[in-house]
């Protein structure tokens, strides 16, 4: 792994791939452990989520599902200035044990407001599975139940981080160079 360049920014490897599955690996054995005869409903977020989400599924070897979801915000008229709706969650929740899937957790913003909704549902459990998570950038407290790494508050990209779109189909993870 070497510098790359995408748009005007270079990146330099952080993760490597080899790291990445390894670390899935075991979140993904842990989680076979958890949900043993549980059947979870897995919900990656997108767009990020899709490159963790697939190696993470895959590696589920339990009875389970999965429905990937977009979140969207809007500007609302209450004080809170944003709602987050989700397209694509279509299927019932109630006593259901469901587990976010999310590529990266910094600030904890969208996750504190879309849990709610989902916790409104009623499910069994709920548990938040995240690939990477920015500990030094959350502001909402946002409780990353399965964590592959723990990273600083730098700029990331690839295995489906994007930098304007582009970088998301790069199989390691690279920090920008500053």
């Amino acid at each position: 792994m070497s510098i790359i360049r995408v748009h005007d920014k270079d990146f330099k490897p952080y993760i490597s791939a080899e790291a990445i599955h390894e670390k899935i690996g075991g979140m993904a054995e842990q989680m076979n452990k958890d949900y043993a005869d549980k059947n979870p409903l897995f919900i990656p977020i997108l767009n990020g989520s899709f490159m963790f989400a697939a190696d993470l599924f895959k590696a589920i070897t339990i009875e389970a599902e999965i429905n990937f979801i977009k979140l969207a915000s809007y500007k609302g008229t209450k004080s809170s200035g944003q709602v987050i709706t989700a397209i694509g969650l279509d299927t019932d929740l109630i006593g259901r044990h469901i587990v976010i899937v999310e590529d990266i957790v910094d600030t904890g913003k969208t996750l504190s407001e879309f849990l709610p909704q989902l916790q409104h549902q009623q499910p069994a459990s709920l548990k938040i599975a995240a690939l990477l998570h920015k500990p030094e950038a959350t502001v909402y407290p946002i409780s990353v139940d399965y964590l592959g790494f723990s990273v600083p508050n730098k700029f990331l990209l690839g295995y489906g981080l994007d930098y304007d779109g582009l970088g998301r189909n790069i199989p390691s993870i690279y920090q920008l160079v500053e």
